[in-house]
């Protein structure tokens, strides 16, 4: 299974939950905490994390907190995951090439660099706006394989 760790599981809620509230100029970690019921030292961690990876700005002082570093629509669930996971991919060798001994024989290699690029763009188009509404349930299909139908599971 591919699993994103709760860390980012966390984060993206945290950013999800800024883009939210947009009337606020900054936002605490302990208010984020108390509106997501994310442990605050969890919080505190996952903020400087993300400003330390460019998406938030932090600001002290009393009136401190931290704000998105952009607009909301320029900020995808890609970066969010990159900031916090590192490279996104399936496999080590279809996150960054050289990742893995075997790559050069491996005839698997190639594959996985394409289904880890899809996976990536994919996440790149997503936008932490398009996460405050439900999601549309949208099938590619790939010429190679049968569409079927989503609910039944049947071949069309």
């Amino acid at each position: 299974m591919i699993r994103l760790s709760k860390l980012t599981d966390y984060g993206i809620l945290l950013m999800t939950q800024i883009v939210r509230h947009p009337e606020r100029p900054v936002h605490t970690a302990r208010d984020l905490a108390a509106e997501t019921q994310v442990p605050l030292p969890t919080v505190s961690k996952i903020l400087k994390l993300l400003s330390t990876g460019g998406l938030l700005i932090s600001h002290r002082g009393l009136k401190g907190g931290y704000s998105l570093m952009r607009v909301p629509q320029e900020i995808s669930v890609g970066q969010v995951i990159t900031v916090l996971e590192g490279p996104i991919g399936v496999t080590e060798c279809g996150s960054l090439p050289g990742m893995c001994d075997m790559e050069a024989y491996c005839p698997m290699s190639a594959n996985w660099r394409i289904i880890s690029r899809e996976l990536r763009q994919t996440l790149e188009n997503l936008t932490l706006p398009d996460l405050l509404h439900p999601l549309p349930l949208v099938a590619k299909r790939h010429p190679l394989i049968p569409a079927t139908d989503l609910i039944s599971g049947r071949t069309q």
